[in-house]
């Protein structure tokens, strides 16, 4: 079934009102069911006040409670049933006897929500609809009447000969046959059958819209048929073709929320294959499972997934089945008469609830494949015994505690056998019986402490990751294959010596050693000891002539035995041992070797390539990350001509020769990053296969010549000391990104920006503007840098939200967001989560609700915008705690799926976050068995993903749910940094790691850089993303005084609305900062020009009297828990747009916040970070702002008006040029039209593309008057603030008595046309002054189109 809109087709007030509310006040029972059909009379029956409608034809209000039964509402309603929608998929008859308002509440209960009433207030929003829907009548979807049944009345002749005449008849396509009846408009009295699977289905050209069907054999048929319209002709051509393209005769209708098979599909009785899967199906009805016998060829029946609940009985009559696969149907039992199945090879029984099997099963001698995973068998069911012939067993997810070998020996047939996830505690053998048939044994994710196997003589491969395994002992005359990862072993007894052996996986165990008959194996392909503590290799392992991959990283080698011969070798990891050197023959002697990992060593030089001019090397990859390497080992590489990949980070370079550089001319990706280089080579420029050139946290001055190579694709050269940018006469189209964040010294000309328009992420600086507000604010608390990588793959699924400054108090939130394969989840959440905490923040102070409902609210906003795909998250939230008198801050995070935080506490880290992975939480995999999920091989829910907790992924409810875990941490001065992190981050840097590197580096960009740097060198081909958050919260901050007695505090709550501001109902007086409406400048208006608006009528209604007006002196610590008035700052605020055609003045003493100046260039900083606009630098907005704001984002389809845009990531500390775009254009993408943005992987939101092309797109170029202006070079006289000299003296005396938050009336408002000419000059900036003192002029009333708001 095709997914409905998601938004309903009400709006919020008519779809609830007064008499709903008044309903839903009464008891937490009581509820509403938002009730969808395609014909409902739009006026209300009269029958009580139990019912409430709107005026729209396909939604109505039905007030009920949750004793209410679906034969109530239909008898009330006057409706036949209802249907129930999950997740916008199938549709399902509900029984007259369930509740439907009870299951929305227990649904809601479900996914995480707890409170009653918020549940009560989530099930009566129509939003909810698309996660769970009620229909009063069964939807259809055309493309499901197509794939079931065809049908109309058309022009028919039979043959090819001109014997037969045209005649009207009734014809129809379904299953597998062509079915024509022998009389017009009737389906009565003989039908003619045509099997078109192996036929032909031909255009007849000679007449309009006509098709030959012709079956198969040498007996063929052929049927002309004539269709009235295009529409039909195409539409039988379509589904025609699919029949006769199939080699055997096969029906799927699967996923349709069938009840009963259309009953004309039983004229197929050639059917061998039907496929039911994912339905509804009954057993009465005429094509209910009772009626199933009639296909006497079927020999195939899928019926898994339908809610059985039963073993339909029928089914054991169709005595041609080979395969039957009824699995997930909550089925209790088996009825004895699967023994009429004699001709059974396969049984699927998989997610039921059986614990036993009936003794006639064991009469199938044909049965050779038997499913019966994650069900509630305690033991392996005797009765297998007698199935001779069954050669695979699969009991994964049971109850199978203790598992004797001698029962395996009497299955004389059984070779493959699946028991993870069971249990298992004990493998006991307690005869010497050999048992001699078993050859694939699997027994991961079990607690076993010991295994031998050794009585299992033909075992070729064995699976036993992810236990608790002290000592492994098994036989090896036909071993080829061994995983035992993540184990405890210290050693490994396998006799004789397996030289079958081709395979072994023996990483994260204690492994010491290496035991000698490992190097006795003859034919090792592949040995994986990663994560073990050796501390040497056997020589005769490394000079093995069949080994050709080894990976021995994360060790404690200290040195690697010399080559003595040549060898295969072609994967070689050695990272994160103690190796001082490589041996002196290691490449000349591996020839075939295409990758070396040796990061994270104590490296001072590299061996030669070979030991002449003349190489013959292979190499392809080499990373030499994190070791002591300088400039004398570039000559070394000369000799790798072959190489593509090189990364030699993070070492000692002082330069690059350039003569060497020029030898790679195949090399497509280089790193260069953490050194100390002060330029790259020009001889760049012959490394034509260059895409990526990664060289931040260097001292390089000169921009290298890489722009003009023909397939560049990302060049980051952040965190350096560039000055200026040499540019060809014209760039490459292939260039995608460029960072240059970091270089405070660069300038960057008009030309120059139109260059880079195309590029789709443009990296640069947010030059900062200090305030007096924010001198005191969370800039001394705390500051992020952050980082974002797409590794080699050509799309960026991960996502970062970083707030310095959340809300109006001083609080931070910061976020990670981890897509996997889907890039667009991952913004969204960007996009939404910072305002969703902020909304949930007024409605309770407990970190777990609050925490707990922003990410089930973001939930449903996923499914709003059409998303099913889900998203790992993490939200960390550093607030402060009001309630607490003398408290500090506090840490709440708030993660599903994989993405963690560690906090740096004394030097050592600290988890906060919890792993939301099957392999990695006992109690998740639990959980998930209970609901009979079906885990696949690779620990995947239904092989689709390993977290059993994610954002999104409705459509794997109740396996895979979307409530956090949460944990709040009081910080103190101990605390150091928060680094978060998604899942490729922590799989490759361990904690210890990563809070080492963090401590090694000042600067927050640069080590969240490293970071993600060190993850990719470590062999990390994902998406990495990193945030790293510098805390400075220390005991002595605090500057309070001490609270007046009549002062009290309150908890965290609603906060009052400043009385100033008259902010619209159910609206925050002032917008989240973590917002990210796309903001506009015209040149009509400046930017400062809004700031005085906002703040000029502060007070002037509302005066304070009494102790009130005093102000207190709080820190920043300790903020307010009174009502905030905020005044207009003093600074050099108001101007005049007149003078300027840009409308900015570049002669202001103090920077304004939102406005960089690069010598004689301008740009304009908007902060359009989530969904709320908020000048960051100064006081909210005042009464006609958010009048404004108000107006400007409820228009549902208004037009932006366009003069002047730049949109920019204030938050993230770096700018990014999005200019000469329609904004209007975020509203065209429908999976976004309500969460409305698209993020660039420096954390701004911009317009996503009309295509819905999920990779981030650069906006064209920066255009006259499109936020790039070229500002007056000289002050002009006129547009000067005039102070009369006789009160300089007051207003410098009243400026240095000015607190940047005073809880009184603030000074009135000043005209931009007066100005003092001797403040020309650095001073410090004016306060306000007196009415009295200034001229009448008029305050200038803000035009509308000052903002566009997104949202």
């Amino acid at each position: 079934m095709k997914r409905n809109g998601s938004r309903g087709c009400v709006t919020r007030k008519t779809r609830f009102g007064s008499r709903e509310r008044d309903w839903l006040k009464g008891d937490a029972q009581r509820g509403c069911v938002c009730l969808y059909g395609r014909t409902v009379d739009p006026q209300p029956p009269a029958s009580g006040p139990q019912t409430s409608s709107t005026l729209q034809a396909d939604l109505r209000l039905v007030l009920c409670s949750t004793t209410t039964t679906v034969e109530e509402l239909c008898a009330q309603r006057e409706v036949e049933g209802l249907y129930l929608q999950l997740h916008g998929d199938l549709l399902r008859r509900l029984d007259p006897s369930e509740r439907p308002l009870q299951m929305v509440y227990d649904y809601l209960a479900a996914i995480g929500y707890q409170d009653p009433l918020r549940v009560q207030r989530e099930a009566a929003n129509s939003d909810l609809s698309c996660m769970i829907r009620f229909y009063s009548e069964c939807p259809m979807n055309a493309d499901q009447q197509e794939r079931t049944l065809l049908t109309g009345v058309f022009s028919v002749r039979k043959g090819k000969t001109q014997l037969h005449k045209w005649a009207e008849r009734q014809v129809l396509l379904c299953g597998t046959c062509l079915i024509v009846a022998s009389v017009k408009d009737s389906l009565t009295g003989k039908m003619h059958i045509l099997p078109l699977v192996g036929g032909k289905v031909e255009e007849v050209k000679r007449r309009q819209h006509c098709l030959m069907f012709s079956s198969a054999g040498p007996q063929a048929q052929t049927y002309f048929v004539n269709f009235d319209t295009l529409a039909d002709y195409q539409r039988w051509h379509r589904q025609a073709s699919k029949v006769v393209s199939q080699t055997i005769s096969l029906v799927d209708l699967s996923c349709y929320s069938l009840e009963e098979v259309p009953e004309y599909l039983f004229y197929s009785q050639d059917l061998t294959h039907l496929n039911l899967r994912h339905n509804f199906m009954s057993l009465q009805g005429p094509g209910g499972l009772l009626n199933l016998p009639r296909f006497s060829q079927l020999k195939s029946l899928n019926l898994s997934h339908n809610r059985l609940g039963v073993f339909p009985e029928s089914v054991c009559e169709i005595l041609t089945l080979t395969e039957l696969n009824l699995s997930c149907n909550g089925m209790n039992t088996v009825p004895a008469q699967i023994g009429n199945l004699q001709s059974l090879q396969t049984l699927s029984l998989d997610g039921n609830q059986l614990s036993f099997l009936p003794e006639e099963l064991g009469g199938l001698a044909q049965l050779s494949s038997l499913g019966l995973s994650f069900n509630n068998f305690p033991h392996i069911p005797g009765v297998l015994d007698r199935l001779s012939g069954m050669d695979r067993l699969a009991m994964a997810g049971n109850r199978v505690e203790t598992l004797e070998l001698g029962i395996l020996a009497r299955m004389s047939h059984l070779k493959n056998i699946d028991l993870r996830l069971n249990g298992l505690r004990w493998v006991k053998s307690e005869a010497l019986e050999a048992v001699k048939q078993v050859t694939q044994l699997d027994l991961r994710d079990n607690h076993l402490a010991t295994l031998d196997l050794s009585s299992i003589c033909s075992l070729e491969t064995l699976h036993c990751q992810r236990n608790q395994l002290r000592a492994l002992t098994l036989s090896g005359f036909t071993l080829r294959t061994l995983h035992a990862s993540s184990n405890r072993l210290t050693t490994v007894n396998i006799y004789p010596v397996p030289n079958q052996l081709t395979q072994m996986d023996l990483s994260r165990n204690l492994l010491e050693y290496l035991p000698d008959w490992v190097c006795d194996s003859r034919k090792v392909e592949v040995l994986d000891v990663t994560h073990n503590f050796l501390s040497e290799l056997p020589a005769r392992l490394l000079s093995s002539l069949s080994l050709r991959k080894l990976l021995a990283g994360n060790n404690r080698l200290q040195r690697l035995p010399d080559l003595l011969d040549h060898v295969p070798l072609e994967v070689l990891d050695l990272q994160h041992n103690k190796l001082g050197e490589l041996p002196e023959s290691l490449f000349y002697k591996a020839l075939n070797l295409k990758y070396l990992n040796v990061s994270a060593n104590a490296l001072e030089t590299i061996p030669p390539s070979s030991q002449s001019e003349e190489s013959l090397s292979t190499l392809q990859e080499l990373y030499l990350t994190g070791n002591k390497l300088n400039e004398n080992c570039a000559a070394l590489l000369v000799g790798h001509q072959n190489l593509r990949v090189l990364h030699m980070a993070y070492n000692q370079l002082l330069s690059f020769p350039a003569s060497k550089l020029s030898k790679l001319e195949l090399l497509e990706e280089l790193n260069l990053s953490g050194n100390k280089l002060k330029t790259i080579p020009s001889t760049v420029s012959s490394c034509k296969r260059l895409h990526t050139l990664i060289a931040h946290s260097n001292h390089i001055s000169v921009f290298p010549e890489i722009l003009n190579l023909p397939e560049i694709k990302l060049v980051d050269l952040s965190c350096n000391e560039l000055t200026e940018i040499l540019l060809p006469d014209s760039l490459t189209a292939t260039l995608h990104e460029l960072d240059l964040t970091g270089n405070s010294s660069l300038m960057l000309e008009h030309k120059t920006l139109n260059l880079f328009s195309h590029i789709t992420t443009l990296k640069l600086d947010q030059k900062p503007a200090m305030t007096t507000g924010d001198s005191l604010g969370s800039s001394t608390l705390w500051n992020h840098g952050y980082s974002e990588m797409s590794g080699q793959r050509n799309k960026l699924c991960v996502s970062v939200l970083a707030v310095d400054r959340f809300g109006d108090s001083v609080e931070a939130a910061y976020g990670v967001f981890d897509g996997d394969r889907n890039e667009e989840v991952p913004r969204l959440l960007q996009c939404t989560m910072g305002d969703v905490l902020s909304e949930e923040l007024l409605h309770s102070s407990v970190d777990s609700v609050y925490m707990s409902n922003t990410f089930l609210t973001s939930h449903r906003k996923l499914g709003m915008a059409g998303q099913k795909l889900g998203a790992s998250a993490l939200l960390c939230y550093i607030h402060h705690e009001p309630s607490e008198l003398g408290s500090y801050f506090s840490l709440t995070v708030a993660n599903v799926g994989s993405c963690q935080a560690v906090l740096c506490r004394d030097g050592q880290p600290l988890p906060l976050s919890k792993v939301f992975s099957l392999e990695q939480s006992i109690e998740e995999m639990d959980r998930v068995k209970l609901s009979k999920a079906i885990i696949t091989e690779d620990n995947k829910v239904s092989g689709v993903t390993c977290c059993s907790r994610l954002l999104g992924c409705s459509y794997l409810s109740p396996w895979v749910l979307p409530k956090p875990w949460v944990r709040t941490e009081p910080l103190c001065s101990q605390d150091e940094f928060l680094i978060l992190g998604n899942r490729a981050l922590f799989e490759r840097v361990s904690y210890q790691e990563a809070v080492c590197t963090v401590q090694a580096v000042r600067d927050t960009r640069a080590a969240a850089k490293k970071l993600c740097t060190l993850a990719q060198s470590y062999g990390c081909r994902d998406n990495v993303g990193a945030v790293v958050v510098s805390l400075h919260i220390g005991e002595d901050s605090c500057t309070c005084e001490p609270p007046h007695a009549s002062t009290g505090t309150e908890p965290r709550g609603p906060p009052p609305t400043p009385l100033p501001v008259t902010a619209p109902p159910g609206d925050p007086a002032t917008p989240s900062s973590s917002s990210g409406i796309a903001s506009e400048f015209n040149s009509e208006t400046s930017a400062s020009e809004v700031g005085s608006e906002a703040g000029s009528t502060a007070s002037d209604e509302h005066p304070s009297t009494g102790p009130m007006a005093r102000p207190e002196r709080r820190c920043s610590l300790h903020p307010a828990a009174t009502l905030f008035l905020f005044q207009r700052q003093p600074s050099c605020a108001t101007f005049s747009s007149n003078q300027s055609d840009n409308g900015l003045d570049s002669d202001d003493e103090a920077p304004l916040e939102g406005v960089i100046s690069n010598g004689s260039k301008l740009e304009v900083e908007v902060d359009i970070h989530c969904c709320a606009f908020q000048i960051r630098s100064g006081p909210p907005a005042s009464h006609k702002a958010h009048n404004l704001d108000k107006t400007r984002s409820d228009y549902p389809n208004g037009k932006m008006r366009r003069q002047n845009s730049v949109v920019v990531s204030a938050t993230n500390g770096c700018l990014l040029a999005v200019c000469g775009r329609e904004i209007s254009d975020l509203k065209k993408s429908p999976s976004t039209c309500s969460l409305f943005g698209k993020k660039l992987s420096n954390g701004s939101v911009v317009a996503p593309e009309d295509s819905h092309n999920l990779i981030e797109v650069a906006v064209e170029a920066p255009k006259k008057k499109s936020g790039y202006f070229t500002a007056p070079a000289q002050q002009d006289p006129e547009d000067q603030l005039v102070v009369p000299p006789s009160l300089e003296q007051d207003v410098r005396e009243q400026l240095r008595g000015q607190s940047p938050m005073v809880p009184g009336p603030p000074p009135p408002f000043t005209p931009p046309s007066i100005r003092d000419p001797v403040w020309d000059h650095p001073h410090p900036p004016a306060p306000m002054l007196p009415q009295r003192d200034l001229a009448p002029n008029p305050i200038p009333a803000l035009q509308q189109e000052v903002y566009d708001t997104a949202l």
